[in-house]
Parts: structure tokens; sequence; C-alpha cells
């Protein structure tokens, strides 16, 4: 039931929004890995890992 001055429950998600929680990539820090080979690169905030491409075998990162 809201409340009208957002102190209302905390949602199914945890109340902690886009970004938050614990699971791997959440946050601005972690690395970016690449899927062939395994090099990971320390995740720079605000650089998405999938435009990154891989310094040891040229394809693209995913966070990791």
């Amino acid at each position: 039931m809201p409340f009208g001055d957002g102190t209302g429950p905390v949602g199914p998600g945890g109340g902690r929004g886009q970004g938050g929680g614990n699971r791997p990539g959440a946050g601005p820090g972690g690395y970016c890995v690449c899927p062939s080979c395994g090099n990971k690169v320390q995740h720079q905030r605000g650089v998405p890992c999938n435009t990154i491409n891989c310094p040891t075998c040229g394809n693209r990162l995913t966070r990791g």
C-alpha cells in the first residue's frame, strides 16, 4: 500500500534500484572479461564493456 510520501513498503527488488544488488557486474567496479580468452580488464565507470576490444585477441568484452 503506497503512502504517497515515499515511505511505502519495499518492493520485490529490495528497493535498491537499477545497478544495485550483489550480482556480478553491479555497480561501477568490477572487470570486463573476454568470453573467448578469459582476459580481464578493470571496468571504467561510464564505459560499457561491450564497447572495448580485448587487448589479447581483439574480441568484444562482456561485464563479468
